[in-house]
């Protein structure tokens, strides 16, 4: 899949990042026989926002699903504060400290809010009571219907009950698949605002989004794949103003 006449920095993607808290290494990863992401790597800072964009098929849910352990990586590493966690089982990897919202089926629509997020805790073996209502100081909706069915919410609040749900074990890093899929801008931009409170709580976010003007704008760094691996790699406000990266990924 390496293409050496194409403009990348993957090679590089961990340099210049500091106080990673994840890194993934040269990866190599895909769903049978079939590979998807080809040497890709990159980090995240302690603190940071870091922002995944590129076209339909790039690779980008690969590699939320390969750190997460939903994929196991074919060669390199994915790092977790520095211990290796690649082809650990999702479980474990979120009482290691990562939290993962998928892009659909992220509540379950039968159960509470209240129901949602004890189930959130479930790898746990403390009181969640205190953390839960602390989310709900957090998210004031979520307070208001914790009597409610989930599926009762509108789209914008299921994503907010996706990221409390992930939030009851604190986690140190939150993967957030697609946060604005499906959602009206007002609505998309509603969850943005959510996914900077969950960033303000002191939670690293790696995110994939598909409105990439959007995702860089609220994001610390970006990355942009393509065919599997990092083509370019920056500040999410450089690669907003890089010409060729809004020729070829941002519609001009």
């Amino acid at each position: 899949m390496s293409d050496e006449t194409t403009t990348t920095s993957s090679a590089e993607a961990n340099d210049g990042v500091d106080d990673a808290v994840l890194t993934v290494e040269h990866v190599d990863s895909g769903y049978g026989d079939a590979q998807v992401l080809d040497d890709l790597s990159l980090a995240l800072a302690d603190g940071e926002v870091a922002c995944l964009i590129g076209p339909n098929g790039a690779g980008k849910s690969t590699v939320l699903k390969t750190v997460f352990g939903m994929l196991q990586p074919w060669t390199g590493h994915v790092r977790f504060r520095g211990a290796d966690i690649g082809g650990m089982a999702p479980e474990d990897i979120v009482r290691e400290g990562i939290g993962y919202v998928p892009q659909t089926e992220n509540v379950f629509g039968s159960l509470t809010i209240e129901e949602n997020l004890r189930m959130g805790g479930v790898a746990r073996d403390d009181d969640l009571t205190p953390v839960i209502d602390d989310l709900y100081d957090r998210f004031p909706i979520l307070a208001e219907k914790r009597r409610a069915n989930a599926n009762t919410l509108s789209g914008g609040q299921r994503q907010v009950l996706a990221f409390a749900r992930a939030l009851v074990m604190e986690p140190d890093v939150l993967l957030i698949d697609e946060p604005s899929a499906g959602l009206a801008p007002n609505t998309a931009d509603e969850v943005f605002e959510d996914v900077l409170a969950v960033n303000d709580l002191g939670t690293a976010i790696l995110m994939v989004e598909q409105n990439a003007k959007k995702g860089l704008a609220i994001s610390d760094r970006g990355y942009v794949l393509d065919q599997g691996t990092v083509r370019f790699e920056d500040d999410a406000d450089a690669l907003l103003d890089n010409p060729e990266v809004s020729r070829l990924y941002l519609g001009g």
